[in-house]
């Protein structure tokens, strides 16, 4: 009999192991809303000119380390800027066309202009990326 016991509670523990295994992948999948994962841009770091975003509008670009962002100029002289990552499950989303940003993956709306959910299935924003403009440059703040 403590043999016996002894393989149920061997087979018990092992199989919790795999269950709690299992869950922390599957957590780590991603099955709901994520953030970018990524730390902030370095400051200083130029990402384009104020004057490649026409007022009103957004532009896809990179920062100086290599993250996709949306720049925005709601209106003249202020900007704007946001992950270009979809915060439901990490697609890079498409360039903006008609004030707004389209997740290739899952269909996923945002507003260029306000990196706000306008469809989803994304509930959470855009997150912001800190920029300021020196000398007509939009630069990581």
């Amino acid at each position: 009999m403590t043999a016996e016991l002894h393989s149920r509670r061997s087979v018990l523990v092992s199989g919790a192991a795999v269950a709690s295994t299992a869950a922390v992948a599957l957590t780590a999948c991603g099955s709901g809303d994520s953030g970018s994962g990524k730390a902030a841009p370095k400051a200083g770091g130029k990402v384009l000119a104020l004057a490649e975003v026409p007022v009103g509008q957004a532009k896809s670009a990179k920062t100086p380390d290599g993250q996709d962002v949306l720049v925005a100029q709601p209106s003249a002289g202020t900007v704007a800027c946001f992950s270009a990552v979809c915060t439901h499950q990490g697609c890079t989303v498409n360039p903006p066309q008609n004030g707004q940003a389209t997740c290739p993956c899952h269909g996923s709306v945002f507003d260029a202009l306000t990196g706000e959910v306008k469809k989803g299935p994304a509930s959470q924003p855009l997150s912001k990326v800190a920029v300021k403009v020196e000398n007509g440059d939009v630069v990581t703040a």
